[in-house]
């Protein structure tokens, strides 16, 4: 009983403020909402629905919430209420409000009812870009799910409106690359359980990561998809889709089509009197599509309106936040009077931790520069030793490419030396066939011309003979040569391959079975083919290749 007269005292404080700072002017989040069922069932007929009528409606039903010691019913709603002032962008009451149910669910085993709150909390601190806080409570809100699914208190599924609040939440603050890995986990974990309010949010979501990623096609699509499921149950929400579908147009450099978009969200907003305080945006977007066609009045008109709204919902001077970022919770205070002496024991506790705290801070960056230097020397032998290795293994490979060369020079010679004597041998034969020719020995004249034919038959495989070798040892000297040069011949091949054994004019003559002088021709023309210059040398020129 004392339990729910507490509580009862503190919804009674909260609810005085909230009426006292009513004032404010009627404004909506530029967000998607925390609980995006509920928030579908409550403004399903929001065209019509009186916002502080239902306001008035559901503090009567918290009070006989608590008077039926009903926490759950209670706790949801207070966070029905909570939805009902954020739709307004009266966060200030909103703050109060939930942490007034965070109280009722810590007084008791409310687990679920802590996840939801920790999400609307995060959601709340997106708002204004306190990062570092909405991360934090909504990464509380997550693990706390988590829990219960690992206690098989609930379905995975569950888990797809707390990383649709992550996705959310990293499109506001312009990370839409985190936004993707948690809509990921949304289709991760979505099933057929998951409602069509999340399933709606979910693919609004995907349809800003598309664009982002520039299938400005296919967030179109999506975005046609799912605009009928906002104009038949939230069409306030319109507001937002009509905006990004205006970012689209806008990417395929459809201006007049962005334009009109734009101008639709704009008027979607002052309908339903939802999202305002998404307005400064629309009209910067306006001002950005204005100045780039050039139409620089009506772009300062924009940005006008722009900086004007922006202070009435999110400028700390303004009447409607400067409560918002004063650090005053109503609940807080009345907690610290009823358990003052519990706090200030925590308070002890706090000191004592903070001094361990600084002590852990001074081992660990004592640690970790010890790390670091170790990291460093150790990163500096790593080096050393890559580095000698390279040297070695360059040395090696210098080593190996100079006794390669070395062996090819000396099979070159061998088979310079072996064309010599194949023209020496060639020499004689050549006398041979010409007494053999001319002679009138035992010998008759058709065996003569027999023994003749052989020797030429044998001239002719002794060449083949010499390429196939020469090919054996200089193997890319030919496929180099035919690729720079394919206009050679295979005589101009055959005499660049004797070049490249420094055979001289007269060998070449006599292996080539020519004269000298056509040798010179023959070298002549092969020069031309080259493109060779006077100064340059055709044996280098040849040896390079």
């Amino acid at each position: 009983m004392m339990f729910f007269s507490k509580q009862f005292t503190i919804l009674t404080l909260t609810l005085c403020i909230a009426v006292s700072t009513h004032a404010l002017i009627s404004v909506s989040d530029n967000n998607p909402p925390q609980d995006y069922d509920l928030y579908a069932q409550l403004l399903q007929n929001d065209q019509t629905q009186n916002t502080d009528s239902s306001a008035e409606e559901l503090k009567i039903l918290i009070q006989a919430a608590l008077q039926d010691k009903d926490t759950i019913r209670a706790i949801n709603t207070l966070m029905k209420l909570a939805r009902n002032y954020s739709h307004q962008a009266n966060h200030k009451i909103t703050y109060d409000v939930l942490w007034t149910a965070l109280s009722l669910a810590d007084e008791g085993d409310f687990d679920f009812e802590k996840s939801e709150i920790y999400r609307a909390i995060g959601r709340h601190y997106n708002y204004f870009n306190r990062r570092e806080k909405s991360l934090e409570y909504l990464n509380r809100s997550l693990n706390k799910k988590k829990q219960l699914v690992a206690e098989d208190k609930l379905k995975e599924s569950s888990l797809t409106s707390n990383y649709l609040a992550f996705t959310s939440s990293f499109r506001e603050l312009n990370e839409l690359k985190l936004g993707k890995i948690y809509l990921d986990s949304c289709f991760m974990y979505m099933d057929s359980t998951v409602r069509p309010s999340n399933r709606a949010f979910i693919k609004f979501e995907h349809a800003v990561i598309l664009n982002d990623e520039e299938k400005h096609q296919n967030a179109l699509e999506t975005f046609n998809e799912v605009l009928p499921w906002f104009t038949d149950f939230i069409p306030s929400y319109n507001v937002l889709v009509y905006t990004y579908m205006g970012d689209v147009a806008k990417d395929l450099k459809d201006f007049s089509e962005s334009e009109r978009l734009y101008a639709q969200a704009l008027e979607t907003s002052y309908r339903f009197n939802a999202h305002n305080d998404f307005t400064p945006l629309i009209h910067e977007r306006l001002a950005e599509l204005y100045f780039s066609q050039g139409h620089f009045e009506k772009a300062y008109s924009s940005m006008k309106s722009a900086k004007k709204l922006d202070g009435i919902y999110f400028d700390s001077r303004s009447v409607n936040n400067r409560p918002l970022l004063e650090i005053q919770d109503a609940f807080l205070k009345e907690k610290e009077l009823q358990a003052k002496a519990e706090q200030n024991q925590k308070i002890i506790q706090f000191k004592q931790e903070e001094k361990v705290l600084l002590l852990q801070k001074v081992i660990l960056i004592g640690l970790v520069i010890s790390i670091v230097i170790f990291g460093l020397l150790y990163l500096n032998i790593v080096r050393a030793k890559h580095r000698a290795e390279k040297r070695i293994l360059s040395k090696k490979r210098a080593f190996e490419m100079q006794k390669n060369q070395e062996v090819i020079e000396l099979k070159n010679k061998e088979l310079a030396a072996s064309v010599i004597k194949l023209i020496e041998k060639d020499s004689f034969i050549d006398a041979l066939k010409k007494k053999l020719s001319d002679g009138t020995g035992d010998i008759d004249r058709r065996e003569a011309k027999q023994i003749i034919n052989s020797i030429s038959n044998s001239n002719n495989d002794n060449w083949t003979e010499f390429e196939a070798r020469f090919i054996s040892i200089n193997k890319k000297f030919y496929t180099k040569l035919s690729t720079k040069f394919p206009n050679l011949t295979v005589n101009d091949q055959r005499l660049c391959a004797l070049v490249k054994l420094n055979f001289s004019s007269k060998e070449i003559a006599k292996l080539l079975n020519m004269s000298v002088e056509s040798v010179h021709t023959t070298r002549s023309r092969l020069r031309k083919k080259l493109e060779l210059s006077r100064n340059t040398n055709l044996k280098q020129f040849i040896a390079d290749i």
